[in-house]
């Protein structure tokens, strides 16, 4: 038997997410989206959790959207679940939840694994992280937060420059920006991250979950107009989008990764 596409494991107050698809780079299937969902939302609600890590299995954080699935109706229904009348996506269970959401990120951070990262409130990067936004090299427009998060954690116009070249920025360069809280040595970013967060658990926690709840407030004050904006420029870019070739594109987004990664060396 397979094992699951999220993995959970609880300690002294810390859970930690595992995103478990190491052979597809943790991309985000239809399996993976829903189940992180159906985790983060039980997560949420756990008074055992007052801390949660996020991380990836293998080789890579996340990848983004898994392509090889994307359709008509895949790609153009940013949400996986729906509670209560509304849709729940990947990207709003984080965002819903009331304590930290700490990111710990070895490797490949793409495109919507890249805007899983960005909602997180710290981001622990090991030093082989890569981060790119390869949207407009791919062919389809953001729909989890990029345009409105991106420039918030670097500027915009280096948001800008990494949205439409495509490239890829290593875990320095990232830390250079601000985009990451801390850059580790390669395999250890889950250990730190772990270390933070009992930091976090060590403190008043009433006063931690206020906190978090009012620095985003005052930090986001139009993020959700931010949101909406680019949701109906989603919409409206990929119901008429051309998908069929969104994998071959895919390949040569990572191949193009992987040599300027070479050339950086």
């Amino acid at each position: 038997m397979s094992e699951p596409v999220v993995l959970v494991a609880k300690h002294e107050g810390i859970a930690t997410v595992t995103l478990n698809r190491p052979e597809k780079l943790n991309a985000l299937n239809r399996d993976l989206r829903s189940s992180f969902c159906r985790v983060m939302q039980a997560l949420r609600d756990d008074p055992e959790a007052g801390v949660v890590i996020i991380t990836g299995a293998g080789r890579a954080f996340c990848a983004g959207l898994d392509l090889k699935e994307l359709g008509a109706e895949t790609t153009r229904e940013s949400g996986t679940l729906v509670r209560d009348g509304t849709s729940v996506s990947f990207i709003t269970v984080i965002e819903e939840m009331h304590v930290p959401v700490i990111a710990a990120i070895n490797g490949f951070t793409v495109t919507g694994g890249f805007e899983l990262a960005l909602a997180c409130d710290m981001i622990v990067a090991a030093e082989d992280a890569q981060f790119a936004d390869t949207h407009a090299r791919v062919g389809v427009m953001p729909g989890g937060g990029m345009t409105a998060r991106l420039p918030r954690a670097v500027g915009i116009r280096k948001a800008k420059e990494l949205s439409l070249t495509g490239n890829y920025l290593s875990a320095h360069d990232a830390e250079r920006m601000g985009l990451v809280n801390r850059v580790v040595p390669r395999g250890t970013a889950l250990k730190v991250a772990t270390e933070i967060a009992t930091q976090i658990l060590s403190a008043n926690q009433g006063v931690v979950r206020q906190l978090k709840k009012l620095y985003d407030l005052t930090t986001r004050a139009t993020l959700g107009d931010a949101i909406k904006i680019e949701q109906e420029f989603f919409r409206a870019y990929n119901s008429s989008a051309n998908l069929k070739d969104l994998e071959s594109q895919r390949a040569a987004v990572m191949e193009r990764g992987r040599s300027q990664t070479s050339a950086k060396r």
